[in-house]
């Protein structure tokens, strides 16, 4: 009888295969479930990519509406109206046939005194792609304001040596550049006369933009020159706001949302020695005083250097308290129909408007530091005068103002002083040390505040770019058409 002899080489063969198949599976499965991860990572970064795209399409074609809708485009950017006469759905259709997404547009108007000041746009883009995966944009239409800028002339101007700024700076018709900026210095012109008032002897024609600053690269001539007729504000239609919904100062009498603030008074206006005095509060109130005497003061106009001298007004002797009056949040606008002295610490965004419906052409008076309550974006001043904004003479040896301050038709500046009896005993406040500038200036005229032994010796200037894309209400805008700005994803 024989017997068969086994082994276990064949369970343990099994075994092995067993064991190595398993691993193959492990390996292939965890191979294939990556794939498939990355397959739909992919096209959840495809959805998501195409949903962005759809919500950017949804933002132009929301701004196209704006511009060009027939019934809604004339009026919905002044006063809101027919806003809701717009398609708020915008569908992308594919080129190759079907749809690609849609997106959800919200519009949000941002009114004062009743006008539309702004639009802020959002855009909920949703691809067919992957309706898990939306996107959305949010963007700012409006007009270009003139607080993108440090300085804006329409004149020539000269900027010394010991003045530092940040922010762009431009001149419409040309530009000496001595000091330090590190932003552009542009001008609308090629080429500009200079004689003596910019420092050349004999008088030579140099570039648009010339000048001993280091920064050359920075300079750009000529460009398309910003057109002051057109940025020049309806004072008309502001001063019926201010009547209706905002702050009237009246030669007579004070009124806050067409409420009478105090009693009413001797008329204030149409003179250079009289006016109002405005001191901000930081509790977001004003008060409101009523200039009745000021000191003549001999000096020369700071853009008029070559026609001599002439008697200004800016110191006050006597005042009378008005008002302490609150700014309506919903009309945030001053208006003022008399020379208007300005001082305090700002408190929310406030537009003062100084200009009278007559042939007077009143002025603003910086009388002391401006300051803001906040620097978080929420506090700003924007001052409008139909003439000239002028420092006073007896201000602050180191001065600090925040704010837009714009001279429609005159001059930013501060006159020249000078000693020998002609300032009323107030010969030390001729030479001032420093002054520092947050924000921008907008000037019509050639001016100045530092003429070598009068004014500031060193200016330091800085643009508020917090304002620059919300500024105060009816800030001027220095192009006619509205745009799309602070672009961003939510």
């Amino acid at each position: 009888m024989k017997y068969t002899r086994t082994t276990s080489q064949s369970g343990i063969t099994t075994l092995l295969v067993i064991g190595f198949m398993g691993v193959f599976m492990l390996i292939v499965g965890t191979i294939t479930s990556y794939a498939m991860e990355q397959g739909k990572y992919g096209r959840a970064l495809y959805a998501r990519e195409q949903a962005l795209s759809i919500a950017e399409a949804g933002l132009e074609n929301f701004r196209w509406l704006l511009a060009h809708n027939t019934s809604a485009g004339g009026t919905v950017m002044t006063s809101g109206t027919g806003l809701g006469s717009l398609p708020t759905t915008y569908t992308v259709n594919d080129p190759e046939g079907g749809t690609l997404g849609s997106a959800a547009i919200t519009p949000t108007p941002a009114y004062q005194c009743g006008a539309v000041q702004w639009m802020d746009l959002s855009s909920k883009g949703t691809s067919n792609a992957g309706v898990g995966y939306a996107r959305t944009l949010a963007a700012r239409y409006m007009k270009r304001s003139v607080a993108e800028y440090a300085f804006l002339y329409n004149s020539t101007v000269w900027f010394g040596s010991n003045n530092t700024g940040s922010g762009p700076y431009h001149a419409n018709n040309g530009m000496r550049m001595d000091g330090t900026t590190n932003s552009t210095v542009t001008a609308g012109v090629s080429s500009v006369l200079c004689d003596s008032s910019l420092g050349c002897s004999p008088s030579s024609t140099q570039n648009g933009v010339f000048g001993d600053s280091l920064n050359k690269l920075l300079w750009q001539y000529p460009i398309s020159t910003i057109d002051f007729s057109g940025m020049a504000l309806n004072f008309s239609t502001l001063r019926g706001y201010a009547i209706a919904s905002g702050v009237m100062l009246n030669p007579t009498s004070v009124t806050s949302a067409g409420v009478t603030q105090g009693s009413t008074f001797a008329s204030v206006g149409g003179v250079d020695t009289k006016g109002f005095h405005l001191i901000f509060k930081s509790n977001g109130t004003v008060d409101v005083y009523r200039v009745t005497a000021t000191n003549p003061t001999n000096s020369i106009e700071s853009y008029n250097l070559q026609n001599g001298y002439y008697y200004s007004y800016p110191q006050i002797v006597s005042e009378s308290f008005v008002a302490n009056v609150s700014v309506p949040s919903t009309c945030s606008l001053i208006y003022s129909q008399a020379k208007t002295w300005i001082e305090g610490t700002v408190s929310g965004k406030i537009t003062l408007i100084v200009a009278d419906p007559g042939s007077y052409n009143p002025d603003i008076i910086l009388n002391n530091n401006i300051s803001y309550a906040t620097t978080d974006g929420t506090t700003g001043l924007t001052a409008v005068a139909e003439d000239s904004i002028s420092i006073g003479l007896i201000v602050p040896n180191v001065m600090s103002i925040k704010g837009i301050f714009v001279a429609q038709s005159g001059t930013y500046g501060r006159d020249y002083y000078f000693s020998g009896g002609y300032t009323n005993g107030n010969d030390s406040y001729i030479t001032r040390s420093t002054l520092t500038v947050t924000g921008t200036i907008v000037s019509n005229q050639r001016g100045g505040v530092w003429w070598g032994d009068s004014g500031f010796a060193t200016r330091y200037n800085y643009y508020d770019r917090v304002l620059a894309f919300a500024p105060p209400p009816f800030t001027p805008a220095v192009t006619t058409d509205y745009s799309l700005q602070l672009w961003r994803e939510q």
